[in-house]
């Protein structure tokens, strides 16, 4: 199978010619959302061959039971899973009484194009049947922005060398299971069917989490260009209501089945109102009509674009892939609902169950602060400030006290639901992650109430953790952190991970300064949050005794932090070394051989150094850089990015491009051979840095920000825009010249290569 065969243009993603062997994967990169839902891009009519049916609803999951082998103390009871919604999409289609298939059919010009610029997707071929009958079809299907609880497709059939018999049957599926359900078990009771003229509906709810989903379709014909009316056949079965048109059609006619479909789901609207509630809004939208539905869909991609968008010239396919990783984020998550957050997955497939981890908090909350505005990045965190009781509690099943909070490695509802001990009990850095996010948050822009409204309750919470995770060691005469798995999963169950103690040492001085300062600056916030949380003042000294001797394994030899206690008393061996045929060394390698490996699955001591540049001096983070690169494997989307970033800061071009090329086209070139499980979402987000933090050189410390651009030599400019405190800046890097300008009417004052330039409202500066 060709894993590389999408076409390179700017705008779109396309794909040539029919392949069985890569329908999956296809389904996955072409996949569209709007934030509330979204889906896989399977085929509307029948399909025989391998395919993995896949419509997701936002916050919509189930607990499947938890399926170990052997049970430990504090395991999660579930691993929570998005759910396979109801299929709407389906259409399936007999030509004089054959089925269309094209895994049975002879296919010739097969086309397909996911529109970006647009937001729809497109799919065009021409089937020939084993009766000789030859048909055109094309579709065309978006899922609106302005309109989220609806989809739309346009489906159009045209006999070529025959007049016959075409029969639609569109239908409605709520019997679809999860491919990665623990116990084969199908998740939803079907609680009601309604038929009409045209129009017809299934209520679902699932089980113990009693969501409900009225799932509706209403279908429109027309032959060329006029409306026609068809009678239909209604086929009721248990889980299925499809209702089934015939039609005669001369040879070049075009039948066209315009289907408005969609969700409408419990979580929006009172569950005895979701039927009335989505006949109402399937017909709004046909009223508005395909064509204009369509147009709107243009106009809010075009606004999303316009601050978002990435512009690399000389170089299409790393052009296309930026827009590609900017467009999943944002069909996947668009910030208005609080209860939201971004799988890593997104809607394009059902690995890791669709639920948050924290990839939000480390990789996605910086591109949503910079394309958009100041709410949307706050609304990722209110939803963990909305879920601090269930992290007080899964830190108190773990034994931790005083309203100490473990936020989960995997959640829906604030529950840990993730069940690899190494990870579930060990991989607590997740905790640091949260508090940075705050910070990231605050010091971007500008928005200080937010810790003495929300954030300080959640500062305290991790602050109380680390205290009572961190012990006091005799013989080093310091405080350790024993018992971890770092970002680098290949090393499980730890002593002194690196990343983890300056995580837990930071989030206590954090902690304190914010208090110390609230207790200044907030008095009435500072007593309301004390009398909350029973705080104690005592628990400040007990923070700054902590941080300030925390213990960081080093060595004097190699001049670095060692990433674990034991790390040096492996055998080290770079990468380079390794044989191809070993490589990736998780699918090649037992789990013993990894563990006691030196390979490093992503960044670990560079993502801490990566979150606290500020804090080293060049020359140490390149004397890391040189001792960690070598060793790092980048198995995990989560990698590249980091390594990208660090090398354009340290001035090597080659090796930041080369990192930047691995995360921005991960997905479409398939590196890791498992694109058909779905696309790596939050891991996009870490492109969008590669180019804005790393080429860009943009910082944002001590609400300073800063530019310090460079350009790869394969491209000849690239530029972007972010949304700084209200002014939208917009970036122009040539190899000619570097130029900043301010497209609103709000001034901005920012660094470029240390020096200060304040740029006016619509003004421009250009340096060389």
């Amino acid at each position: 199978m060709n894993h590389n065969y999408i076409i390179p243009n700017k705008w779109s993603i396309i794909e040539e010619g029919f392949d069985a062997e890569r329908v999956t994967a296809s389904e996955s990169l072409f996949s569209i959302g709007n934030g509330y839902m979204g889906q896989r891009a399977n085929f509307e009519e029948s399909y025989s061959g391998d395919t993995l049916q896949g419509s997701y609803i936002g916050g919509i999951y189930y607990p499947d039971k938890t399926r170990v082998g052997w049970w430990k103390n504090g395991y999660p009871e579930y691993f929570a899973k998005v759910l396979n919604a109801p299929n709407w999409i389906g259409i399936n289609i007999k030509i004089n009484g054959q089925e269309l298939d094209l895994n049975t059919s002879k296919i010739d010009g097969f086309y397909r194009e996911l529109n970006m610029k647009e937001g729809w997707l497109k799919r065009s071929f021409k089937a020939t049947l084993k009766n000789g009958n030859q048909v055109a079809v094309q579709s065309i299907r978006f899922l609106s922005l302005s309109h989220k609880e609806v989809g739309v497709i346009q489906y159009t059939i045209t006999p070529i060398n025959f007049s016959g018999t075409i029969e639609m049957t569109p239908y409605l599926d709520a019997g679809i299971m999860n491919q990665d359900t623990n116990y084969d078990e199908f998740f939803w009771k079907i609680l009601d069917m309604h038929e009409g003229k045209n129009e017809a509906s299934i209520l679902s709810e699932t089980l113990k989490t009693e969501f409900r989903v009225c799932t509706s379709m209403k279908n429109i014909f027309h032959l060329n260009t006029d409306e026609i009316q068809l009678d239909k056949q209604v086929i009721k079965e248990e889980k299925r209501i499809s209702y089934q048109y015939q039609i005669d059609l001369d040879k070049g006619d075009t039948l066209s089945l315009f289907k408005y479909a969609g969700y409408t789901q419990s979580m929006n609207h009172p569950k005895d109102e979701l039927l009335v509630t989505s006949k109402k809004t399937i017909d709004n939208a046909i009223k508005l009509g395909f064509d204009n539905l369509l147009e709107r869909q243009k106009q809010d991609w075009a606004k999303i674009w316009k601050t978002a968008d990435i512009e690399i010239k000389g170089d299409v396919k790393a052009q296309q892939a930026i827009r590609f990783n900017i467009f999943q984020l944002n069909q996947t998550y668009t910030g208005e609902d609080a209860r939201l957050n971004i799988g890593p997955k997104g809607f394009t497939g059902e690995k890791y169950g669709g639920s948050t981890y924290w990839d939000t908090e480390a990789y996605c909350i910086p591109f949503y602060l910079s394309t958009k505005d100041k709410e949307v990045a706050k609304n990722l965190l209110l939803y963990r400030y909305n879920q601090l009781d269930k992290a007080i509690e899964n830190a108190e099943k773990l034994g931790f006290k005083n309203g100490a909070a473990l936020y989960p490695m995997v959640t829906m509802n604030g529950e840990e639901s993730h069940n690899e001990w190494e990870i579930t009990f060990e991989e607590i850095h997740r905790n640091g992650a949260m508090i940075y996010a705050i910070y990231n948050y605050v010091n971007y822009t500008g928005d200080f109430d937010y810790i003495p409204q929300n954030g300080m309750e959640v500062i305290i919470a991790v602050a109380r953790f680390w205290a009572q995770r961190a012990n006091f060691s005799k013989a080093k005469n310091l405080y350790v952190i024993l018992g971890v798995t770092g970002p680098n999963e290949y090393e499980n169950n730890v002593n002194n991970n690196w990343y983890t103690n300056y995580l837990a040492k930071w989030c206590m001085q954090y902690a304190t300064e914010n208090m110390e300062r609230l207790q200044s600056e907030y008095p009435t916030d500072y007593k309301r949050i004390v009398d909350k949380t029973n705080f104690k003042e005592s628990e400040i000294f007990n923070w700054k005794k902590i941080s300030s001797r925390m213990y960081f394994p080093h060595s004097e030899k190699f001049g670095v932090f060692i990433q674990q206690d034991g790390f040096l008393d492996k055998e080290i061996i770079p990468v380079a070394k390794l044989p191809k045929t070993e490589r990736p060394i998780n699918q090649k390698w037992s789990w013993d051989r990894i563990l006691r490996s030196c390979y490093i699955k992503q960044a670990d001591v560079l993502q801490g150094m990566y979150f606290f540049e500020n804090k080293f001096s060049d020359t140490k983070l390149q004397k890391h850089f040189d001792f960690y690169e070598p060793l790092t494997v980048h198995e995990s989307s989560l990698s590249p990015c980091v390594h990208s970033i660090l090398a354009s800061k340290l001035g090597m071009e080659e090796k930041a491009y080369e990192m930047y090329l691995r995360t921005a086209r991960l997905d479409l070139d398939d590196y890791n051979h498992e694109v058909h499980e779905g696309c790596h979402i939050t891991s996009m987000a870490g492109t969008w840095l590669s180019v804005v933090q790393g080429f860009g050189g943009m910082r944002n410390f001590d609400n300073k920000l800063s530019f310090n651009p460079t350009i790869p030599k394969e491209w000849k400019s690239y530029s972007f825009k972010i949304n700084y405190s209200g002014a939208i800046i917009q970036v122009y890097k040539s190899h000619e010249e570097t130029t900043f300008t301010n497209l609103s009417d709000t001034p901005a004052s920012i660094q470029v290569n240390g020096k200060e330039i304040v740029l006016a409202p619509a003004g421009l500066v250009t340096s060389k």
